[in-house]
C-alpha cells in the first residue's frame, strides 16, 4: 500500500490539483483493471474509473484510508459503481422491452464474456466485494475488514461462502452450456 496517498490527499484538499492528479495517476490503472472484471465493456470500465474519482472528490472529507492507502476505498467504490451501472442498464433494457417490437434488433451484450466474470456479476454485492478485494486484488482479510467496516471474522466467513457460491455458479453455467472443443475457439483459416 502507498502511504503517500494521505499526504497527496491532504495537499489536494488544500487546493493543489497536482496532488489529486498524482493520486489519479497512481491508482487509475488498477481501478480500470478492476472495473474490467466487473463490467462487460471497456467503455463501461472507463466510465467507472471516472465516476470513482469523481466520487472520491465528492466525498473528500469522508474517504477512508487503509494503512495510508486510498486504493481500498477506490476499489469498493468501483464495486458499487459497477453495481449501479448494471442496475441502470437493466432498467434501460426493461424499458426498451416495454416498447413495441421493431423489425430488427441486435443484442448489445458483448460476445465471449467469460463464465467466471458472468458468475461474479450475478453474485450479491457483499460476495462481489469480498471476492474482488481479497481474491482478485489481493487485500488481506484485515484490510478488507477495515475498508468494508465489518469484523475480520465476517470477511472470512463471507469470503468462504462467496467462493462456494461462485464455484457453484460457474459449474452450473458450464454444465448447462454446450461444450466446445479446444479448436472451436480458433479462427477459421482463409483459403
Amino acid at each position: 500500500m502507498d502511504a503517500r496517498d494521505e499526504e497527496d490527499w491532504a495537499e489536494a484538499l488544500d487546493g493543489d490539483p497536482v496532488a489529486f492528479a498524482a493520486l489519479f495517476d497512481r491508482h487509475h490503472h488498477r481501478i480500470r483493471r478492476h472495473s474490467l472484471r466487473l463490467t462487460p465493456t471497456h467503455s463501461d470500465a472507463d466510465d467507472i474509473v471516472a465516476i470513482v474519482f469523481l466520487e472520491a472528490w465528492r466525498h473528500r472529507h469522508s474517504v477512508r484510508f487503509v494503512d495510508g492507502s486510498l486504493l481500498p476505498w477506490l476499489l469498493v467504490t468501483a464495486n458499487n459503481t459497477a453495481r449501479n451501472l448494471a442496475r441502470s442498464s437493466r432498467r434501460y433494457h426493461a424499458a426498451l422491452a416495454r416498447l413495441p417490437a421493431t423489425d430488427s434488433y441486435t443484442d448489445p451484450s458483448p460476445p465471449g464474456e467469460g463464465q467466471a466474470e458472468t458468475a461474479l456479476r450475478l453474485l450479491p454485492l457483499s460476495d462481489q466485494q469480498v471476492i474482488t478485494l481479497c481474491v482478485i486484488e489481493g487485500l488481506s482479510e484485515s484490510e478488507a475488514s477495515t475498508v468494508l467496516s465489518i469484523p475480520r471474522g465476517t470477511v472470512k466467513s463471507r469470503l468462504s461462502r462467496a467462493k462456494r457460491r461462485l464455484a457453484l455458479r460457474v459449474t452450473t453455467e458450464r454444465d448447462s452450456s454446450p461444450q466446445k472443443g479446444w479448436r472451436d475457439d480458433l479462427p477459421n483459416p482463409t483459403p
